[in-house]
């Protein structure tokens, strides 16, 4: 006789789930085995963080059912999901920076002795813990003073601390080195031969194709694949992904370099930034790549004023320019859209025409009025500013259902697009971004592409500073490396380069 096999670790049976005017999920079935690797993929507004937050409990489903080894669990709140063993780590880690790593790990779970905490009995778990994983940290080294990487660990620790069988990693790699990934794909090899369970949620399709042993594709609330990830091709998967057929991952375009608009000279600031020096000609897309950390980040805001450079000047058409603020850049045409939109590019709570006329409002000053400062919404032509916006939602694509909705419900390449609208507003001759399309699903960063494209084809020079290699080699037309501040090297000819290539010179 055969013995049946046993149940999988994890199953979600007809989930669904509606909001006012919007199916998120639509009888969504998941299954994940013990020791497994389960890539869940989707565009932003997939449905994939609603399933996720079904499964810890932090939602509650119109219909379905979670099973664990076949038995049906009733998971109402994250409390029932900790007891079932599921963990979540979140892309914005869940700690309290002030707590040492031992009082984060077990944060709700302190066993006392006659109410105090017995902290030996702590420390020796989490140095277990810590071991287990890898990681050298200290159990008594405040959280505040972690690199990314030791924070993500700590939540890792944590997971294990509760016994979880089943871990979710939303968007685990977008902060980390090269190096920093590999570490967690051993960790990971690590958990699933103890027989845990990951369901690992990302938009990068290099780690995917490394790290999955089976993908499940999301779109519009319901499940349109599940299959091997060794037997889904990475162009099968963006369509799937996105609805329909893309000709190519990084659009290509007739390159017409002209001239040099942005000058960069002897760029100085402590050392971070070190003598740095480059140009970008009319109608070029120039990356800055390195490691995190390598000083790219801070030349962008050299350039831009938001930091003061100790030495060095910036030059946009053969004038130098003094930049002495932000508001010194914006007038002189150079714009950035930052790295960390959600705090820096926007004002999540106004609204998306409010952060759209932000930095333009003078451009929106009725006929006949005068204009003194920002606020005063009475002195602006609104409707002048809804038909600008109209414009670039048009040419765009931007899928806001109403100007007046928050900048914050948007998805993160909605997001993203606003933040350009608005710099195109303002006249922007040179576009610097920062990490263009961290945390932005195939179909929006393809989008994005495509826009920096155009710019560049209408004889703006961009600046693009990305950590995804594959983006770098897809979209530069030239690339220089930066490492500890200085550019150790220039790769003129991105088409016929390598990943190897780029890393060989950040990391000298």
């Amino acid at each position: 006789m055969v013995s049946a096999s046993p149940p999988p670790l994890l199953e979600m049976r007809g989930i669904s789930k509606q909001y006012p005017g919007v199916k998120a999920l639509d009888d969504v079935g998941l299954t994940l085995e013990r020791g497994e690797v389960l890539a869940l993929m989707g565009e932003n507004g997939a449905g994939k963080s609603t399933l996720m937050k079904v499964l810890a409990g932090a939602v509650r489903p119109d219909a379905g059912a979670i099973f664990l080894d076949g038995t049906e669990q009733q998971v109402t709140s994250p409390v029932d999901a900790r007891g079932c063993g599921i963990a979540v780590i979140h892309q914005e880690f869940n700690l309290v920076p002030a707590l040492s790593v031992r009082e984060n790990i077990f944060l709700g779970l302190e066993q006392t002795t006659a109410g105090f905490v017995r902290r030996g009995d702590e420390r020796r778990r989490a140095e277990e813990l810590l071991r287990r994983i890898g990681v050298a940290v200290h159990p008594e080294t405040p959280c505040r003073r972690l690199t990314v990487a030791q924070q993500q660990a700590v939540e890792i620790a944590k997971a294990l601390a509760v016994d979880a069988r089943i871990i979710v990693m939303d968007e685990p790699t977008a902060t980390l080195t090269p190096q920093e990934v590999e570490k967690l794909f051993a960790v990971i090899a690590d958990l699933t031969q103890q027989g845990i369970g990951v369901i690992y949620v990302s938009h990068r399709l290099d780690e995917i194709e490394e790290i999955a042993d089976r993908v499940q594709v999301l779109r519009d609330g319901q499940v349109v694949a599940v299959r091997a990830a060794d037997q889904l091709p990475r162009r099968e998967l963006i369509e799937l992904m996105v609805g329909r057929s893309l000709e190519e991952e990084f659009p290509s375009r007739r390159q017409s370099v002209g001239e040099p608009r942005l000058v960069v000279r002897g760029l100085c600031r402590g050392d971070k930034v070190r003598n740095v020096s480059f140009e970008v000609r009319r109608g070029e897309i120039v990356a800055l790549a390195g490691l995190v950390g390598a000083g790219r980040t801070e030349v962008v805001r050299l350039i831009f004023g938001a930091d003061q450079a100790e030495a060095g000047h910036v030059a946009l058409d053969g004038q130098v320019l003094s930049i002495r603020s932000p508001r010194d850049a914006i007038r002189a045409g150079i714009c950035l859209l930052t790295e960390d939109r959600k705090h820096q590019g926007l004002i999540l709570s106004q609204s998306v025409l409010h952060n759209f006329a932000l930095p333009n409002a003078a451009h929106f000053v009725a006929a006949g009025r005068g204009f003194t400062g920002w606020g005063f919404t009475g002195w602006i032509d609104q409707q002048r500013e809804r038909d600008a916006f109209a414009g670039y939602a048009t040419s765009m694509r931007i899928r806001a259902n109403a100007a007046a909705h928050p900048a914050g419900t948007l998805s993160g390449g909605n997001q993203q697009k606003v933040v350009l609208a608005k710099w195109l507003e303002s006249n922007s001759e040179v576009l610097i971004f920062d990490e263009p399309t961290r945390g932005i699903d195939v179909g929006a960063k393809v989008e994005i592409y495509g826009l920096m494209n155009e710019l560049a084809e209408q004889g703006k020079a961009i600046v693009m500073v990305s950590s995804e290699l594959p983006e770098v080699l897809g979209m530069a037309d030239r690339i220089l490396v930066m490492h500890e501040g200085r550019i150790t090297g220039e790769i003129a000819d991105p088409a016929a380069a390598t990943q190897a290539d780029i890393l060989s010179l950040a990391i000298r």
